[in-house]
């Protein structure tokens, strides 16, 4: 009887703190005009950045902030800047594919996406370089010769189901593939559709 009620409380104790780690994430992205971009952030982009094709402008919308972010390729490969809203750097994101994630890291991924999800689908695979504690030239530098550091997250979107049906979920791993965040974010916006 003893050994029940404590596997009662280890699994509820389980449950409420996983779902205590979810978060809504109520993000909305659309495009902008070069000149509705943080000046400091084009001049950075500019100063940091050569050889760039198709340079697009973003502003995303959060609850409780306001950012922008630049896309673009470069060497074949597709890169988003991050600033906040005074055109302060945030982070560089590429996306990769699942061959471009050591396998270790990988399979620690996947083991949890198994054991959370009963179904899922992965829609995007992003490598970010956070610009917490190194110049801005070195977070440059590491980004495009795409290193693999201890410093770097992977960003995850997933379609997974769990009981109430399908949702969309944005979950952060460590360079080692451990669970940092996870957020439920709206599905994408589609404004432009007239029905």
């Amino acid at each position: 009887m003893k050994k029940k009620f404590i596997l009662v409380i280890f699994a509820s104790l389980f449950f409420c703190c996983n779902y205590g780690l979810a978060q809504y994430k109520y993000e909305r992205e659309f495009r902008i005009r070069k000149s509705q971009f943080p000046p400091d952030a084009l001049v950075l982009i500019k100063d940091n950045v050569q050889e760039l094709k198709r340079l697009k402008f973003y502003q995303e919308t959060d609850s409780t902030r306001v950012s922008f972010e630049a896309k673009f390729k470069k060497d074949k490969l597709r890169y988003s800047i991050e600033f906040n809203s005074d055109g302060v750097l945030e982070g560089i994101e590429i996306l990769i594919q699942p061959i471009d994630i050591p396998n270790d890291t990988y399979t620690n991924i996947e083991s949890y996406l198994n054991n959370t999800f009963s179904k899922y689908r992965i829609k995007l695979l992003k490598q970010q370089y956070c610009s917490n504690n190194d110049s801005l030239e070195k977070t440059f530098k590491n980004a495009f010769q795409n290193l693999i550091l201890p410093s770097i997250n992977y960003e995850v979107i997933v379609i997974g189901k769990k009981d109430k049906g399908y949702s969309d979920y944005e979950i952060l791993f460590d360079a080692e593939g451990n669970l940092k965040s996870i957020k439920t974010s709206l599905p994408s916006n589609y404004n432009h559709v007239l029905y």
